[in-house]
Order: C-alpha cells, then sequence, then structure tokens
C-alpha cells in the first residue's frame, strides 16, 4: 500500500492525517502500526550493510516500502486533582504552562482538560491565537534561541540571555502550551521568564528535563518514574509524582514568608 495511492475517501496519506487528527484532538496519543516482509537472510544482509544498526541515522533504511495496518490511539488519563490544582495556582497567581513531547493537536487538548488553558482564551484575539499554543521549534525560531551577552554584575563573564526578549515578553503573556518541545526550548522558557523578572518552578522525569531543572529557580522531580539525572539536577523531590503536591509546598512556603515578613515588621 502506497501513502499516495487513493482510497475511497483521498489517499491513505490524507487518511492517516485525518485520523491521527481526530484521535489527538481528544487527548489520544498515537502509534502507527506497520510492518515489511523480509527474510532472516536479508535482513541479515541489510544490517551488515548498514553498520549494524549502531546508530538511529544506520536503522532509517528499515523505515521504507513498509505496509502500515493499524492506528492505534492510547490516553494517559489525569489525575482527578489536577484541574482544581490548575485552578488553585491561578488563584495563587502563578502561570502553569506545559511542555510536552506531544503533537500540538494532543497536548492542546490535554491542556484544555487540565484547564490549563480554555478554547475561549485561545480565540481571544488574533496574538492569543499564534502565541497560546505553539510548537517548541516556532517558539525557539521567534524568540531567537539563546545567545551569550556579559554579564550586567560581573564584568568579563557571559551569560545566557534569549535572543529577542522583545518578541519574547509578547509571547510570553499569551503562552500556555509549548508542544514538540525540546531541552533547548525549556531552557529558553525558564531563561526568558527569569529574565522578566519571573520566579520559575520546573516539574520534570526525564533526563532531557534535567537542563530546565537546573536552570530553574525552583526544580521539582518525580520521585516514582524520575529519572535519576532528573532527580539529581532538582531541588526537591515529589515523593508521589503528584502535581497537588506542588501546591502543598507552596502553601508552607508562603506561609513562612509571611511569619518571617511579619516577625520582621514588628
Amino acid at each position: 500500500m502506497n501513502k499516495d495511492e487513493t482510497s475511497g475517501n483521498g489517499t491513505y496519506r490524507e487518511l492517516y492525517e485525518r485520523t491521527v487528527k481526530k484521535f489527538a484532538t481528544q487527548a489520544y496519543r498515537t502509534i502507527l502500526m506497520s510492518y515489511r516482509d523480509m527474510s532472516m537472510a536479508d535482513f541479515e544482509q541489510v544490517k551488515a550493510d548498514n553498520n549494524n544498526f549502531e546508530s538511529e541515522a544506520d536503522r532509517e533504511c528499515l523505515e521504507k516500502d513498509l505496509v502500515a495496518y493499524a492506528i492505534f490511539g492510547l490516553q494517559d488519563p489525569l489525575r482527578s486533582t489536577i484541574v482544581s490544582s490548575i485552578q488553585e495556582t491561578k488563584t495563587a497567581g502563578i502561570r502553569t504552562i506545559m511542555c510536552t513531547g506531544d503533537n500540538i493537536d494532543t497536548a492542546t487538548a490535554i491542556s484544555i482538560n487540565a484547564g490549563i488553558v480554555t478554547q475561549e482564551e485561545i480565540d481571544a484575539s488574533p496574538e492569543s491565537k499564534m502565541y497560546s499554543c505553539m510548537t517548541g521549534k516556532d517558539f525557539r525560531n521567534a524568540v531567537g534561541g539563546l545567545t551569550e551577552v556579559d554579564s550586567p554584575t560581573k564584568p568579563g563573564k557571559k551569560i545566557e540571555a534569549v535572543g529577542n526578549m522583545k518578541k519574547f515578553r509578547d509571547i510570553k503573556k499569551h503562552l500556555r502550551v509549548l508542544a514538540r518541545s525540546s531541552p533547548e526550548d525549556k531552557r529558553i522558557l525558564v531563561t526568558g521568564v527569569q529574565d522578566s523578572d519571573g520566579v520559575v518552578a520546573v516539574t520534570g522525569d526525564g533526563t532531557n528535563d534535567a537542563p530546565a531543572l537546573t536552570k530553574a529557580d525552583v526544580g521539582f522531580a518525580m520521585g516514582i518514574t524520575g529519572t535519576d539525572v532528573a532527580k539529581g539536577a532538582c531541588d526537591i523531590i515529589l515523593l508521589d509524582d503528584n502535581f497537588s503536591s506542588i501546591i502543598t509546598a507552596l502553601r508552607y512556603g508562603r506561609n513562612v514568608f509571611d511569619n518571617v515578613r511579619k516577625f520582621l515588621q514588628f
């Protein structure tokens, strides 16, 4: 079956894309199942001709002439407390931005279900529609990535800065979802918010979250599913992997701060 062959509803590529889009808008992650008939002797010959599949580039030769036969939709249900926790962060004056490897449609649907953003907020203005849900590549290109500049407080020392802070500030007003994001995209986001006089807390569980966890003012790593690299890069480990635990930490932290301020004023 060729991807450009025609089915009853257009080309097979169009059929696949419509199916993926349908799953994604319902917050499903998709997996395409495919196969390729090959004898063991042919497989061993292909393997030998491509550096024994040592790298990902070497294995790309297998991703040709495949026959697709199914698309599965997988959903990771939201915790029962996530919607109320997100609402509490909004009440507390905290903005939650979701950075994920999911495609833009899946990420947007999940963020709406979690209460991170609403459809009304996305459609509020042309800028909001453009910037509230972005891919990491578009975000990175728009703000000019990271660059090195002279430190304003330490002569001769270089520090990281966002290439185009004016554009970053325009985007930051609306940004709620960063899809297909890379470790660099997360680090750009953290750096830009800090340079805008914001305080940043980052949550993560993977090795690719380590740069952002290290850069953040406070890094939260998952104690159950988190990798050792993520745990080593963070400041606080969540033993139950629950976002609502951050709300508890925030409540205690603000209470301590208020008490210290009252004591100093007294």
